[in-house]
C-alpha cells in the first residue's frame, strides 16, 4: 500500500507559504484564490502577457486553467510556462472542457507540445481525449469513458513526462510506475461550480512544496476532500457547502486527516 502522509505535506505547507502563479479560468478565478489562500500559501492571478514571465520568477508553481480559453491567453500561458521551465518549478495543466470544441483540444496539445508540464490534470473524458481517446466531453463535464484510464495515464506520463491525475467518484493520481486511488469526497462537490478548478488549484500548491508529484497530487486531494466531506455534513446545499468547504479546509488538522483520509 502506498504511503501518504498528507498532514505533513500540508504542515510544510502552511509553513513555507509558496506563491502560486495562475493563469486560470474567470469563472472560478475568485474561489482558485481563496482555496490557496485558505490552505496558507499566496495566490497571484496574473494573466497579461508582459507581466507572466516576471511573476512566474517569483513563484514556487503555475497552474494553467483553459477553462475561459481564448487564442491570445493560451499564448500567456506558453510565455508563463516557458518562465517556470527556465526556473525549475512545476506547471500543472487543467485540461478543462478538453473533448468539447476542437480549439480546445488543439490548444491543449500546444501547450503539452511547446513547454514541460509536470502535472496534467482534468476528468475522465477530458484525459481521455488528451490521450487520444475519441470521447465527447459534456461542456466542462466528464462525458463516458470507457478506455482503462490506468493505461491512459502511463501512456501520458510516456509521451510527456507528466504525473496525470484524474478525477472522479474515485481519483487517480500515477507517473506510470506509482498510482494512488483516492475515495475522499462528496456528492455536492459536482453541484457547485468551480470544485474542479478549485482542486487543480490544490494541487498546484502542493506541488509547489514537494517535488514527487503523485505524493503532492495525491496529498492535496486527499485535503481537499476530506474538507469537503467535513462541510457536507452542516450544509443546506451548495450555497453553504461552499462557506464551509472553506472553513474545513483551513481548520484541517493531523488528527482529522488521519482519521478520515481514503486512500490505496
Amino acid at each position: 500500500m502506498y504511503k501518504l502522509d498528507a498532514y505533513q505535506l500540508l504542515e510544510r505547507l502552511r509553513a513555507q507559504k509558496p506563491i502560486v502563479h495562475h493563469l486560470t479560468n474567470w469563472v472560478t478565478i475568485y474561489d482558485c484564490a481563496n482555496v490557496v489562500k485558505t490552505l496558507g500559501a499566496s495566490p497571484v492571478m496574473a494573466h497579461a502577457s508582459q507581466e507572466v514571465a516576471e511573476m512566474t520568477g517569483i513563484a514556487s508553481a503555475l497552474v494553467l486553467n483553459i477553462g475561459t480559453l481564448t487564442v491570445d491567453f493560451v499564448e500567456s500561458m506558453k510565455i508563463a510556462a516557458k518562465s517556470a521551465n527556465k526556473k525549475g518549478i512545476p506547471v500543472i495543466l487543467d485540461v478543462c472542457g478538453a473533448g468539447a470544441t476542437k480549439l480546445r483540444d488543439r490548444k491543449c496539445f500546444e501547450l503539452l507540445d511547446s513547454v514541460k508540464i509536470a502535472i496534467i490534470k482534468g476528468n475522465s473524458s477530458e484525459i481521455a481525449r488528451i490521450g487520444g481517446e475519441l470521447v465527447q466531453t459534456r461542456g466542462v463535464d466528464t462525458g463516458e469513458v470507457h478506455a482503462d484510464l490506468l493505461a491512459i495515464g502511463a501512456h501520458l506520463n510516456r509521451k510527456y513526462g507528466s504525473t496525470v491525475v484524474i478525477t472522479g467518484k474515485i481519483d487517480i493520481v500515477t507517473d506510470g510506475q506509482k498510482c494512488v486511488k483516492i475515495k475522499n469526497g462528496h456528492a455536492l462537490m459536482a453541484q457547485m461550480v468551480g470544485t474542479g478548478c478549485m482542486s487543480t488549484s490544490v494541487v498546484g500548491t502542493f506541488a509547489a512544496i514537494e517535488s514527487d508529484y503523485v505524493r503532492a497530487a495525491a496529498a492535496g486531494l486527499v485535503c481537499f476532500e476530506i474538507a469537503a466531506e467535513l462541510a457536507a455534513r452542516k450544509a443546506g446545499g451548495p450555497g453553504t457547502f461552499k462557506e464551509l468547504l472553506f472553513d474545513a479546509l483551513y481548520h484541517l488538522d493531523k488528527a482529522t486527516i488521519s482519521k478520515m483520509q481514503k486512500y490505496v
